[in-house]
């Protein structure tokens, strides 16, 4: 491959705690992006681009939860991705902890060695974990773009300002 642009589709939290109608932290726009993930899971795997979900798994007494309401524990049905995009094979899951997706995971070194050099990224929430999931990415030397139509946040103006910020300070592509 030489010096050419590898690249990955993250796939932020689309899990059924954020997803499902009266989820725990329901984001009803997360629905309405689905089809378009899907286009883009497809179109990305079609060209040999892996497709990596990235995934709030918490543990039950998560200190999160002082926040936020409980969400996402680790191996309940909430914590699982939708059905509706499901990993494939040749998919990689990679469990987080909290808002960044690098934050105490794997998924910097796993990126490296798969000689990944740039991240298109998608899934929700925009203001939060795809927000600092992007910042992490860029301060460890990666290409990012955010994928306008494949990011949800709670509402319009959160998302709008996090995609306004990503592209003005971090200089992150919003396609």
């Amino acid at each position: 491959m030489g010096n050419e642009r590898r690249a990955a589709l993250l796939v932020v939290d689309m899990l059924n705690d954020f997803v499902l109608p009266g989820a725990p932290l329901e984001v009803p726009a997360a629905r309405a992006i689905m089809p378009v993930m899907r286009r883009r899971m497809d179109e990305a795997r079609q060209a040999g681009i892996p497709v990596v979900f990235v995934c709030d798994a918490h543990a039950e007494d998560d200190p999160e939860f002082k926040i936020w309401p409980v969400h996402a524990v680790k191996d309940t049905l909430g914590a699982a991705i939708v059905d509706e995009l499901s990993p494939q094979a040749g998919d990689l899951v990679v469990d987080k902890t909290t808002h960044s997706a690098f934050y105490g995971t794997r998924l910097e070194e796993i990126l490296k060695e798969n000689g990944i050099r740039h991240l298109t990224i998608t899934g929700i929430l925009t203001n939060i974990c795809v927000f600092f999931t992007a910042a992490d990415a860029v301060m460890r030397g990666f290409g990012v773009e955010v994928a306008r139509d494949s990011v949800a946040a709670l509402t319009s103006d959160e998302n709008n300002f996090a995609l306004d910020q990503m592209a003005k300070v971090l200089k992150v592509g919003v396609i």
